[in-house]
């Protein structure tokens, strides 16, 4: 019997990145899941990541689509590198426009990239784009951060007719860092791509008009786990009231079991 397919998507990841409490998590726990499960990984290529350290190189076959993003056109470039010690791979979705820059979400003066949604958007399209690249139909995608805080309403919408991905469950995981408070109204338009109604589909990811990622993340993904345990105040509601089910053991290195046993139980639900 094949193992069961889990595809993390991230928005960092240590060695690669260390921005953060999610680059520590996302080190980890890929490499307790591998083994019992199939794993795979995506995340941004962003500039500072170092391509002939991690001996990064172009999936040629991968490579070539575009992504539309506010009525433009991004070209995806596919890379891969094997995680250090493991035999697990890394993807990483490039694209000069959005990701050749030397730092990761904010220039040189502390001031936040401008196009942060547009990054964002073209981030989590291109990652079903790729999957479907892959032919690799995934049991669960466990998406972690803000930055991946469309994959589970896409998934829902935009790709729930795609047979790749009709039996795929989306864990989301909220942290406590977001940009979002520099997101602009034009988010919903940017988000909006086809086969998603701007105005119903995407009002879980706005409050009193104000851009809110990981409500609208945590609304339509099928299960949650918690990513840190002081989030904000109505973040942490949501998630306390979600009725579906929930990990909420805190992201240290002594809980990754549980993260795991999580997932066979999401696949125990999915096969009952």
């Amino acid at each position: 019997m094949s193992k069961k397919k889990v595809l993390f998507v991230t928005q960092e990841m240590d060695p690669y990145t260390a921005l953060g409490e999610i680059s520590e998590l996302t080190k980890d726990l890929p490499k307790k899941a591998h083994g019992a499960l199939d794993v795979r990984i995506l995340m941004p290529k962003f500039g500072p990541i170092n391509e002939r350290r991690h001996k990064l190189h172009e999936v040629v076959r991968l490579s070539g689509l575009n992504i539309i993003v506010d009525d433009e056109d991004y070209p995806l470039i596919i890379k891969v590198a094997s995680l250090p010690n493991t035999r697990m791979q890394v993807y990483f979705l490039d694209n000069e426009e959005f990701f050749s820059r030397k730092n990761f979400f904010y220039d040189d003066d502390e001031s936040v990239f401008e196009d942060n949604q547009e990054r964002m958007v073209f981030f989590c399209k291109g990652v079903f784009e790729t999957v479907k690249k892959f032919g690799w139909a995934p049991d669960i995608i466990h998406a972690h951060g803000w930055f991946t805080s469309l994959i589970p309403a896409y998934l829902k919408t935009v790709y729930k007719d795609e047979p790749i991905f009709e039996n795929s469950t989306c864990i989301f995981s909220p942290y406590t860092t977001t940009l979002e408070q520099h997101f602009t109204p034009k988010f919903r338009e940017i988000a909006t791509i086809m086969g998603i109604e701007e105005d119903s589909d995407l009002d879980p990811f706005f409050v009193d008009g104000k851009v809110r990622l990981q409500l609208g993340g945590m609304h339509y993904a099928d299960a949650l786990a918690l990513g840190s345990t002081d989030l904000n105040g109505d973040e942490k509601a949501m998630f306390d009231s979600a009725d579906k089910p929930k990990l909420d053991v805190a992201s240290v290195e002594e809980n990754l079991p549980a993260y795991v046993d999580f997932y066979k139980s999401l696949l125990v639900e999915e096969e009952a």
